[in-house]
């Protein structure tokens, strides 16, 4: 099994150019048989495919050794303890774009994971730099945005959660740097996880042909909506034998709204303990199949708790919608967001019950405050929790050398507004600054005082 890469295979792509003869047509194929239309995907895809984009991204991998005692014994006391080292690399992906006006673009966390440029190239072969506006590694998740967007076409979400084995998939990417390529199947396999990929695993399983440089691109229906992310395939040595993996397009939205909205996933959690049912255990509780999640503990103070969930509840449905596995659940349960609220179908002694619970947050994550500006490169922001005194954005961890120091912020500010504009967290602090202020009069709770630093 092997994790999608992305990759660069400049040669390769030459190799095969240069090996393939070109045919010339001789005459003109029909348009139809017996009177019919031959059916064909080109009329959908001539619509859907100018909105996935080729991702090229260029970066450094930092690497660290430990070095030997006996050296810092030979050269003293202040030689380092450990060796630097820093590698370039390149690579190359694929994006979906999901907003034509603001120039949003979706694609994989592992795609652009560690880069410092990350360059889009649309269908009609414009080569425009984009900025990552927020990322998820644990769903393998990522937000772009590319200025003064024109003339975009963007791709229409269908709602996930209603596809069914069988329907038509119909991939779109950009394998191995060849340029955009389109493969055709259809839909193998819903809620797959356990394949050790990603943290939190909701799989569309597709036989239709993925390989390494479709990370990031589109898997959409006959109507051309989105339905997945592609992400991940299994074959030897990172080819295509049919098996390939897409986020769900529900979850992607879910994934991109929090991002946009709270400038990081704002990760939701119920607060059980599970696992997969099988069918004795199914048969112990009174359930007929084995499709579900089995909960064998509540923690307490926990969402579930209060909801009223118990160990030995069989959790059937989200919001209407059937749970396959203790992973899918887990999978949509940590992407809804933090105070989500929803109906979960139950099975307690043999009897079908619903019950509805918010969700609690999860442990914030943070966001690198250079991905916001780069004045205030070197810090860290979170939002603030309920033990902090004000809402806002508040400084985690600051560089003292920073950039973002050297204007006056420090650890443990929390930032409550922005050029006389209140900031009640990170989507609205990034909001603020997607205009491009010349000047940031940033408005600083510190301690008991208020203080405003100017920041250029």
């Amino acid at each position: 099994m092997i994790k999608k890469p992305f990759l660069v295979l400049t040669a390769l792509a030459l190799g095969i150019s240069s090996a393939i003869t070109p045919v010339t047509a001789t005459a003109a194929l029909p348009t139809s048989v017996n009177s019919q239309p031959i059916p064909s995907l080109a009329p959908m895809l001539e619509q859907v495919t100018p909105a996935v984009v080729s991702i090229a991204v260029e970066g450094k991998h930092v690497s660290k050794q430990r070095l030997p005692e006996s050296f810092r014994y030979f050269f003293g006391p202040d030689f380092p303890s450990e060796q630097v080292q820093e590698r370039p690399f390149r690579g190359l992906g694929s994006g979906v774009i999901v907003d034509a006006k603001k120039g949003y673009i979706v694609t994989n966390h592992h795609v652009i994971d560690g880069a410092d440029k990350i360059s889009v190239q649309l269908f009609d072969g414009r080569e425009i730099d984009a900025k990552l506006i927020g990322s998820d590694g644990m769903s393998d998740i990522a937000l772009l945005q590319i200025d003064k967007p024109e003339n975009l076409t963007e791709v229409k979400l269908a709602n996930s959660d209603k596809l069914r084995v069988g329907d038509f998939a119909v991939a779109i990417g950009n394998p191995f740097g060849l340029g955009q390529t389109v493969t055709s199947g259809i839909v193998s396999a819903l809620g797959r996880s356990g394949l050790n990929i990603e943290n939190f695993e909701n799989f569309i399983q597709t036989d239709a042909a993925i390989n390494s440089g479709n990370s990031g691109g589109a898997l959409v229906n006959l109507n051309g909506e989105l339905i997945g992310i592609n992400t991940a395939i299994v074959g030897p040595n990172g080819g295509n034998v049919g098996i390939g993996f897409a986020i769900p397009s529900n979850m992607v939205k879910s994934l991109t709204d929090q991002i946009l909205e709270f400038g990081q996933v704002k990760r939701g959690i119920l607060g059980v303990q599970g696992g997969e049912l099988t069918a004795e255990l199914a048969k112990t509780f009174g359930y007929s199949t084995n499709h579900g999640a089995f909960v064998n503990q509540v923690m307490p103070d926990s969402s579930a708790e209060k909801a009223g969930l118990k160990a030995g509840d069989i959790i059937t449905e989200v919001n209407g919608n059937p749970i396959r596995t203790f992973s899918e659940l887990r999978a949509k349960i940590a992407t809804m967001g933090a105070g989500k609220a929803l109906t979960l179908g139950i099975i307690r002694d043999g009897k079908k019950q619903t019950v509805n619970v918010t969700l609690k947050a999860a442990s914030e994550n943070k966001v690198k405050a250079d991905n916001l500006h780069p004045s205030l490169a070197g810090a860290e922001f979170t939002n603030t929790v309920a033990g902090d005194k004000v809402k806002g954005v508040k400084v985690s961890k600051l560089d003292e050398r920073s950039i973002a120091a050297r204007y006056g912020l420090q650890k443990g500010d929390i930032i409550i507004g922005l050029n006389r504009n209140k900031i009640n967290n990170l989507g609205e602090l990034r909001k603020a600054l997607e205009a491009k202020p010349d000047v940031l009069a940033m408005e600083v709770k510190r301690g008991n005082n208020v203080l405003y630093l100017i920041i250029r």
